[in-house]
């Protein structure tokens, strides 16, 4: 019959492998979160640059409000 400390040590092996597993798939959701971020602000840069341009110089106010959206 195993000890009741072996039986632990053997509990918490697991258990810190399983930290480790989740720790290594936070760090590769964090990476795509990241680059998703990353592509969303391009394209709303982006968005915002071609309403800036299509208002021309005169309209400043106006393509400040299309921003916003």
């Amino acid at each position: 019959m195993p000890s009741v400390i072996g039986l632990l040590e053997e509990r918490e092996r697991e258990a810190a492998r399983r930290v480790e597993v989740l720790r290594e798939e936070a760090a590769r959701i964090f990476t795509q979160l990241r680059d998703a971020k990353r592509d969303w602000e391009r394209f709303v840069i982006s968005r915002e640059t071609v309403v800036e341009v299509l208002a021309g110089p005169d309209h400043d106010d106006a393509a400040a409000g299309f921003r916003d959206c």
